[in-house]
């Protein structure tokens, strides 16, 4: 695979539609072409779950003056028009990305998915102790150093992506 796009989410909460981070990687021609992140005003956004802040250390106070997600995925689009989506765990970041569009209202364009998890069990099977984004990062020759921040997650799972899709 050459040519895609690796999205990573973080949410607010147990709602799949809080998304409150994003990250981006454009991938052509086998090279990083484009990165994106942004930080999400989250819906619903009355609260910030102590767990998920202690996840990814995103607070409520950190996205009041974030833009929602409407005005986030207008910026998005362009650079993933016509590309594949890739995420680590694709089932929750396309949930997310299909409850933020529904919370909003916005038709969904049925994207296509490929899940890097998926691809780890299939590749690599019991060779690893667990599939998770920092383990198949680093057995794809990438140190991911701060998981959970979306931009960095984003960037494991296009490496991973170069190697085993």
């Amino acid at each position: 695979m050459t040519d895609f796009a690796a999205i990573d989410f973080e949410t607010a909460n147990y709602n799949h539609s809080s998304v409150c981070a994003v990250g981006v990687i454009i991938v052509r021609n086998n090279k990083i072409a484009d990165t994106y992140y942004s930080l999400i005003r989250p819906v619903p956004n009355s609260y910030l779950e102590w767990f998920t802040e202690d996840i990814h250390g995103i607070s409520y106070e950190d996205t009041l003056e974030a833009k929602p997600f409407p005005e986030i995925w207008s910026e998005i689009m362009p650079k993933i028009e016509g590309l594949t989506l890739v995420a680590h765990n694709s089932q929750f970041d396309e949930g997310c990305l299909k409850a933020a569009h529904k919370a909003y209202k916005i038709p969904y364009p049925q994207y296509t998915f490929q899940c890097t998890c998926k691809a780890s069990r299939r590749v690599f099977g019991k060779n690893l102790p667990d599939h998770r984004l920092p383990t198949v990062a680093k057995k794809c020759g990438f140190d991911l150093l701060n998981h959970h921040n979306a931009l960095a997650d984003a960037e494991a799972c296009a490496v991973i992506a170069q190697k085993i899709l």
